[in-house]
């Protein structure tokens, strides 16, 4: 049987992934500033308020705290709401109703009571949108045992992750790189089209260097090595659609397979997730197999600038990666 596709944006990928699990499940609901007639700050949920109505589409009042302590609410007895924080930076301020009630309930009650909650995160720079607009705080949110934290780097990925992520019952951070919502990809039709979370994808294969990145780093690592090809040197790209819990086991046979790994992303490098990924790949078989120190690539320990041309400076790009792998295959 042909499985039926076509191309959209990442943007019109999660809108049609929280569509059809809204037209699924009648519990399934969605809240935030200006989801609404408005069609939210990024244009995503554009047309659904007509579609579904007030009672499932709800404007909320400018209080991330608000937002998200009723979804943990609504998740507890019984709904399934989807939650959007307008940026990623402001989750800053709905931290107590995660932390220390949606990502523990279902611990302290014995698995008796669920949190099936998603809260959409637009994260990353590239907006000129400056230092409280631009965080990308990944790494926070997967030290709290309790929550699932996904990202897409492609529309067929963000379809797939959203889907999987409104039927988890434990509440998943839906992190969308900014920059992402106007890539175009072909996205599955299929109304049953889910990724799994827990997935390690292996992007690119080589066999020279690993890399493992996510959201727009995955890009710019492409890019590098569609460059580095040219001068015979392969490349292995893998991409961990989610960050926690994170499958490791792709990664640790990649390693062991070349012997080089770089981990990247957006994020300050001080404290990020890479750090873990280094320290995972270190206390596994894959140590022992390693030709060179590994290598991590990670914003600067700066809050992002608005200038453009500094905005740029202060996180990876194509030749950073480029001139890591130099630095482990000794072609500096």
């Amino acid at each position: 049987m042909i499985k039926r596709s076509k191309k959209m944006t990442y943007r019109e990928a999660i809108r049609l992934a929280m569509s059809e699990e809204m037209r699924r499940d009648e519990n399934v609901i969605f809240l935030g500033e200006d989801i609404g007639l408005y069609g939210g700050s990024f244009g995503l949920s554009a047309g659904m308020l007509n579609e579904f109505g007030d009672d499932r589409i709800l404007d909320t009042p400018i209080s991330e705290g608000a937002i998200v302590g009723t979804a943990v609410g609504a998740a507890v007895t019984g709904l399934r709401p989807i939650c959007e924080i307008m940026f990623m930076d402001f989750m800053t301020l709905a931290m107590d109703s995660l932390v220390n009630q949606g990502a523990k309930m279902r611990y302290m009650f014995g698995g008796q009571s669920q949190v099936p909650m998603v809260m959409r995160l637009p994260a990353g720079s590239g907006t000129g949108a400056a230092a409280q607009h631009c965080q990308s705080l990944e790494a926070w949110l997967c030290h709290i045992p309790g929550i699932k934290v996904v990202t897409a780097s492609t529309p067929e990925q963000a379809k797939g992750l959203m889907k999987a992520a409104i039927r988890d019952n434990n509440p998943v951070c839906f992190v969308e790189h900014k920059l992402l919502y106007k890539e175009i990809g072909l996205v599955p039709l299929d109304k049953d089209f889910t990724i799994d979370l827990g997935k390690t994808l292996v992007e690119r294969e080589g066999k020279d260097v690993t890399i493992v990145t996510y959201g727009t780093m995955l890009k710019k690592a492409q890019e590098a090595a569609e460059f580095l090809k040219d001068e015979g040197i392969e490349v292995e790209i893998l991409n961990p659609l989610t960050l926690y819990p994170m499958d490791m086991g792709p990664i640790i046979e990649s390693v062991i397979k070349t012997g080089r790994l770089i981990v990247a992303h957006e994020a300050a490098k001080t404290g990020g997730l890479g750090g873990e990924i280094v320290a995972r790949v270190a206390e596994s078989d894959a140590f022992d197999y390693l030709d060179a120190p590994i290598v991590r690539l990670g914003g600067l320990d700066v809050p992002i600038p608005y200038n453009r041309e500094l905005e740029a400076a202060v996180v990876p790009q194509k030749n950073d990666f480029v001139q890591a792998v130099y630095k482990l295959m000794n072609r500096e």
